[in-house]
């Protein structure tokens, strides 16, 4: 937020240099991140000075040249070579003295030298409006008046404002009174009241309405939508005339780096930086049936903005109407047919307090993110609007002429019930760390505006303020307190306490423990937005929407981590960035008949190549038998066990007391277009709470290393191509061999040699006993039972 300082002194009771008041500001909480100087035009015209020509005549070396003398006071007389074509004797002219800087229009500020121009001395510059920041033209020199003072500053002459200085604060979202002059005001003379003793009050700006002329144009106000707008206030002004704005008020909100655009606008957005207010002002006689009634219009309605976009509303967009059209979007943009123009002369101006949640919602869907939105979203003075109200009405008749038309239309929906906080002595000493005598307690409450209700032994019942809306609990009482008390004053204690840490949760460590072997396995982690674009899941019906969505692309909360990872895959892929492994722990969220369901998932993503190209092995590409791997690693190193494999439709997955514990999948090529990716993507997901329970119910088991060797078989036998590797792991471990420690796929071999539809698996064991050395014709025997086994239930052959 920007606040002009110039601007701000208006209600001081007495001036402040900036630099204090910056530090002022900063200890009561609104930080001072920036003061700019902020000049009406570039330079302020500094150095300047008013001269006239007193004699011209053509360069003897140059023919677009001229040599003139200029008087520019004092008895001083001037050299300058001037290339104007306009130039000519007894002009009153502005000069840019040797020693000076010109700012222009355009290009960067230069300073004037003294020169030799074709062998002719030149002290100085005549001006043209462009090389001094006055105007565009640069087809002459300017050419003032005859009555122009010699010698005058142009500064005084053309009427140029000093610098303002341009404070910029670091405004939090919960300071909504803050967020105007007078609010900053306020706050600071609370600030000098506590600090210095004496009383100081913010000088309030005069909002005395003018008497209602003879000519009357009442306006009537419908409120329809109560749930959205709390008040609505109003007043009309006839015969007023519509054109630019006197300097002083252009100034002020050029200040604050708002554009002036008339008289009428410029009050408006004047007052609402001024108070913190928004106000609108219709064309009057644009209000069909001389009657405004707010609110809502059916969903899809059009609706043509002031920047002539045609719109579709929602029917949750609030709206103010005349008796047949919607006429503006309330709070947020108004309409381009009943918008103040040139050739208005009556207006209806409006004061009201929207709902926060309607008018956010409204801006953010919409795309519309003004400055009286901003103010409505995070929540307005409702006792403010009829002052806001008074003020501009004062101005308009003041500087657009007119006269008051109607009384002032005040309809309320529902009335403001001020808040009520108890807080404790007790509570605010601990809370703040400061022991704060009962007086200053109240004074500095007092001094913010609070009304003490009713005060006890232990502490204060105090009605907020209407303009502290962020005011609910003693907490924040608290905080008051301690930012007008200064946050630099907080007390060090001589002593601090500290409490012992509890232990790293369970969940804490595993996450770390996965992060770090899928770092380990070259995977990154990567951070994605939890809100998404409802465009991803066309068919689905359980999807958690958001109530007030930041943009019409993020609506709903994410169902799968997949999407979200694939917009980081599209931005890398198409910068060139193809190889990549990736992971990410996250939420994913669902709805069905009201019940929500918010689940922790462990997200996996592969694509491209999983090793680079090296002089002695070409790249390896991803597949998804390195994503089982990558898989089968993390359940062996979790300590998980007694898995069950499951294939479907939807990938492979592990399963534990059968619940899904994880998934692979290779993402389907429609899914990869729609993102633009021309590679395949393989994903994996952990459901990361059933992954928990599995590691906690895991009973870790200790065993000394073996003392005796291993032995290792290999065994190839023919099987039907219906029949998977899983089904041969399931035979393999109903057999219950305590000496079989591990077995696994090397090899699958398929040709017609074998027969139609065969297959041959290339099978490796491993058997070991803790207790001694194993025979051969103990493992023969346990061969044996392996082979008959798959004989029996695979109808395998074995391969001699």
């Amino acid at each position: 937020m920007t606040i002009s300082y110039q601007w701000l002194l208006q209600y001081l009771p007495e001036p402040i240099p900036v630099a204090e008041l910056s530090k002022i500001l900063t200890s009561i909480g609104l930080e001072v991140e920036a003061v700019e100087k902020a000049e009406y035009i570039p330079g302020s015209l500094a150095g300047l000075v008013i001269g006239e020509i007193v004699n011209c005549h053509k360069h003897p070396n140059a023919d677009k040249l001229s040599l003139t003398k200029v008087n520019v006071g004092n008895g001083l007389e001037l050299s300058i070579v001037c290339g104007a074509p306009n130039v000519a004797a007894g002009q009153r002219v502005v000069v840019a003295p040797v020693g000076t800087t010109a700012h222009p229009s355009n290009g960067e500020p230069f300073q004037i030298k003294r020169a030799k121009i074709r062998g002719e001395e030149s002290e100085g510059m005549i001006c043209a409006e462009d090389e001094i920041g006055l105007g565009s033209s640069h087809a002459g020199i300017m050419v003032l008046p005859h009555d122009a003072p010699i010698g005058m500053l142009a500064k005084t002459y053309f009427n140029i404002p000093d610098a303002d200085e341009v404070i910029h604060i670091g405004l939090t979202p919960n300071r909504s009174d803050a967020m105007s002059h007078i609010g900053v005001a306020r706050d600071v003379c609370a600030y000098l009241t506590h600090h210095r003793g004496s009383k100081y009050e913010v000088l309030l700006p005069p909002t005395l309405v003018p008497n209602k002329g003879a000519d009357s144009l009442e306006i009537k106000v419908n409120i329809k939508a109560p749930e959205a707008c709390l008040r609505y206030t109003g007043i009309s002004i006839k015969g007023v005339k519509v054109t630019a704005s006197p300097d002083w008020l252009q100034q002020r909100l050029k200040a604050i780096g708002a554009r002036s655009i008339n008289n009428v606008v410029d009050i408006t957005n004047y007052v609402l930086h001024e108070f913190g207010q928004p106000l609108h002002a219709f064309d009057a006689d644009k209000i069909k049936g001389n009657e405004i009634n707010v609110q809502f219009l059916p969903q899809n309605s059009p609706f043509v903005t002031l920047d002539e976009k045609e719109r579709k509303l929602n029917d949750n967009d609030l709206m103010i109407c005349n008796s047949a059209d919607g006429m503006c979007i309330a709070g947020v943009f108004g309409g381009v047919y009943s918008g103040v123009s040139d050739n208005t002369m009556n207006i209806f101006l409006e004061s009201a307090y929207f709902h926060p949640t309607y008018i956010r919602r409204t801006s953010m869907h919409h795309g519309l993110r003004t400055d009286a939105a901003t103010h409505f979203e995070k929540g307005v003075d409702m006792n403010n609007v009829i002052p806001a109200l008074q003020r501009a009405a004062a101005l308009i008749v003041e500087i657009a002429g007119g006269e008051i038309a109607s009384g002032i239309v005040d309809v309320y929906a529902k009335e403001l019930i001020p808040v009520e906080v108890h807080a404790t002595y007790e509570y605010i000493r601990k809370l703040s760390g400061k022991d704060y005598s009962k007086d200053t307690i109240k004074n500095i409450l007092s001094a913010l505006g609070f009304v003490i209700d009713r005060e006890d032994a232990d502490g204060l019942l105090l009605k907020v303020p209407s303009n502290k809306t962020d005011v609910t609990q003693p907490a924040d009482i608290v905080e008051e307190i301690l930012r007008i008390d200064g946050l630099d004053n907080i007390e060090i204690p001589s002593k601090l306490n500290i409490s012992l840490t509890k232990p790293m949760e369970n969940d804490r460590k595993q996450r770390d423990k996965i992060a770090g072997l899928l770092t380990g396995m070259g995977f990154s982690e990567i951070v994605t937005n939890s809100i998404v674009n409802s465009k991803y899941y066309p068919e689905r019906t359980d999807l958690v929407k958001m109530l007030n969505s930041l943009t019409s692309e993020l609506d709903v909360l994410r169902p799968s981590m997949l999407e979200s990872g694939l917009e980081v895959l599209q931005y890398n892929v198409n910068r060139k960035n193809t190889n990549l492994a990736m992971y990410e722990f996250g939420k994913v969220y669902t709805q069905h008949n009201g019940q929500y369901a918010e689940a922790n998932q462990l997200a996996l993503y592969l694509t491209g190549n999983i090793t680079t190209q090296n002089w002695n092995a070409k790249p390896a590409p991803a597949d998804l038998y390195y994503l089982k791997g990558v898989l089968q690693n993390l359940l062996l190193q979790s300590g998980i066990s007694k898995t069950s494999l499951v294939y479907d439709e939807h990938g492979t997955s592990w399963k534990w007391k059968n619940e899904v514990l994880c998934t692979i999948t290779q993402v389907d090529g429609k899914l990869l277009n729609s993102f633009d990716i021309k590679q395949d993507v393989y994903y994996g997901y952990i459901n990361w709470d059933v992954w928990v329970r599995a590691i906690a119910a895991n009973k870790i088991k200790y065993a000394e290393v073996a003392k005796y060797p291993a032995v290792e078989r290999d065994l190839a036998i023919v099987l039907d191509k219906t029949v998977s590797y899983h089904d041969v792991q399931q035979i393999t471990e109903q057999q219950k061999i305590d000496a079989l420690k591990g077995f696994g796929l090397f090899d699958v071999f398929e040709s017609e040699k074998l027969g139609a539809g065969k297959k041959s698996y290339a099978l490796s064991y491993t058997f070991q006993l803790q207790d001694r050395t194993l025979t051969d014709a103990e493992i023969e025997a346990v061969m044996q039972q392996l082979i008959n086994a798959y004989k029996t239930k695979l109808q395998a052959q074995i391969r001699e």
